[in-house]
């Protein structure tokens, strides 16, 4: 399968994954609104989702896929199930451990996760209870990682991409079903987490036996070479969850800035997840592999214009994502979430929020870009010194800009620190020769801009003449929605016009493959 089919298809099923996730989050601010339940819940998710995000996002296609795809080259089919089912051993006990010490030490973390919740009376007792019962998503969510790490390195992309579609719909599932029953809507919500956790890893089980890549539990046992995948984990991790482990920092100043900053922050981020999603994850899934593949088989100069493709397809389709939703961020946030117990001035916050986190979406896309490119060379190091470096700039901005913007300083800050980031992996890629940015890349970069520009201008119009449709029920999707066809195809046909991309390119894109 070519890079772009296989970013087709991830991306395809990632964007029912946002689109559903959107609906969570649609029913999540009705139900739960911006408050001190709101709050508690984004954090007891945040707990297990950042491991989510780590492992499945990052540091089992950094470690687990190039190990994996190996021994499938090398020893075929057996030798590589061998190895899978070492490391799915190994990892049960590691996680069922982290996961029985996290849930006792719970009051504790909390102190550290969301330290201002305590001044809230009862904040802190919710988010402890709520996170309680949200931790075990971890347990099932590392076997789904690893299982997805099979599948990814099979170049059988579709069943991953598609299990957090079910994580949405079981959520949207239970809250609305058990909320009536249980102490708080956040409750319904947390118990959601978990029941998802179960169907997505039972989901990928019948993945992998369709794909004779059936895995067993064994005895666990640390052979030398999922002892080399246990040392990559946790560099592997940092390095590509640089953007996640950003947000924890958030989450953890927000808890003390003011009541509802962490749910303004959660909200902007899901919109902000539309396109990093749908993009950045499905770029920087398909391209381990490959490069992996072209790397171990010598081809540096294919490997270097696979980046350079990945790179293009992914400024192609976030620059303008990340300029329209600056444009537009009050309408749009206003649609998806302003009802129920989700007030006018809620979707204000909000709105400020996104405009900041959208500033630095091409950021975060280019990171899934360039960090495959130290990973598939075996180099975990330098993207976690990287993203070390850039986590303590994003503390130091988070505490300088929260005195004058308050929440909306952690949001610039997590842009910034994206563009730090991007920058030095950059400078690490060039200097070794990885990174040779060809002519083609260069050229279209320079003809998307405008395409932008002209996209904001039609948007930024379109939205004031809209503006009275956007305070009248029905009208206000109707509205949006003439927006978004209307950025699309100003941006799409002034692309094609400036050729920054061909009708050929965008075909080839979406044309799937038989075996996807």
């Amino acid at each position: 399968m070519t890079l772009s089919r296989a970013i087709a298809v991830i991306g395809g099923w990632t964007m029912v994954s946002r689109l559903t996730g959107l609906a969570r989050e649609m029913l999540i601010a009705a139900y739960l609104g911006a408050g001190a339940v709101a709050d508690s819940f984004f954090v007891a998710f945040r707990f297990p989702n950042l491991f989510r995000s780590l492992f499945a996002e990052g540091a089992f296609n950094a470690a687990f896929v190039p190990l994996f795809s190996a021994r499938l080259e090398t020893g075929g089919e057996a030798s590589a199930r061998d190895f899978a089912e070492q490391c799915l051993a190994v990892l049960v006990w590691i996680v069922l451990a982290l996961v029985a010490v996290i849930e006792i030490a719970m009051p504790w973390a909390m102190l550290v996760l969301a330290p201002g919740f305590g001044d809230v009376p009862g904040k802190m007792d919710l988010a402890v209870d709520l996170s309680r019962i949200t931790f075990p998503y971890l347990l099932f969510i590392s076997m789904v990682s690893l299982q997805s790490g099979v599948l990814n390195a099979m170049g059988r992309f579709a069943a991953a991409a598609a299990t957090p579609v079910l994580l949405n719909l079981v959520s949207i599932a239970v809250l609305v079903l058990l909320a009536p029953y249980t102490p708080t809507p956040g409750h319904a919500m947390a118990w959601g987490v978990s029941i998802a956790g179960l169907a997505q890893f039972l989901w990928l089980v019948a993945a992998c036996r369709n794909a004779g890549m059936g895995l067993r539990l064994v005895r666990p046992r640390l052979s030398p070479d999922v002892k080399l995948m246990l040392r990559r984990v946790v560099p592997g991790a940092i390095g590509a969850g640089g953007y996640q482990i950003n947000l924890v920092i958030n989450t953890m100043i927000a808890s003390v800035v003011a009541d509802g900053a962490v749910s303004y922050l959660n909200y902007a981020e899901r919109v902000n997840q539309l396109p990093l999603g749908v993009v950045g994850v499905a770029i920087g899934t398909a391209l381990l592999p490959m490069l992996s593949r072209q790397i171990g088989a010598g081809d540096e100069a294919g490997a270097i214009d696979s980046q350079n493709r990945a790179i293009e397809m992914g400024m192609l389709l976030t620059l303008p994502a990340a300029v329209a939703l600056m444009v537009v961020a009050l309408p749009l946030v206003s649609v998806l979430f302003q009802r129920g117990s989700f007030s006018v001035e809620d979707s204000r916050a909000v709105a400020d929020t996104l405009r900041l986190l959208a500033a630095g979406l091409p950021a975060y896309v280019l990171i899934k870009a360039l960090t495959p490119g130290f990973f598939a060379r075996h180099d975990t190091r330098t993207p976690v010194r990287v993203a070390g470096l850039c986590m303590a700039a994003n503390v130091a901005l988070n505490l300088i800009l929260m005195e004058r913007m308050g929440y909306l300083g952690m949001a610039l800050s997590t842009a910034l620190s994206a563009w730090l980031n991007v920058v030095l992996l950059v400078i690490m890629l060039r200097r070794r020769g990885y990174l040779i940015t060809d002519r083609r890349l260069k050229k279209r970069i320079a003809r998307m801009v405008p395409a932008c520009m002209i996209m904001a201008v039609i948007l930024a119009a379109l939205a004031w003449r809209l503006d009275p449709w956007f305070a009248q029920g029905g009208l206000r999707f109707l509205a949006l929605a003439i927006l978004v066809v209307a950025g699309i195809v100003s941006y799409g046909a002034t692309a094609l016009a400036t050729q920054a991309t061909s009708l050929a390119e965008l075909k080839d894109v979406f044309r799937r493959s038989s075996g996807t």
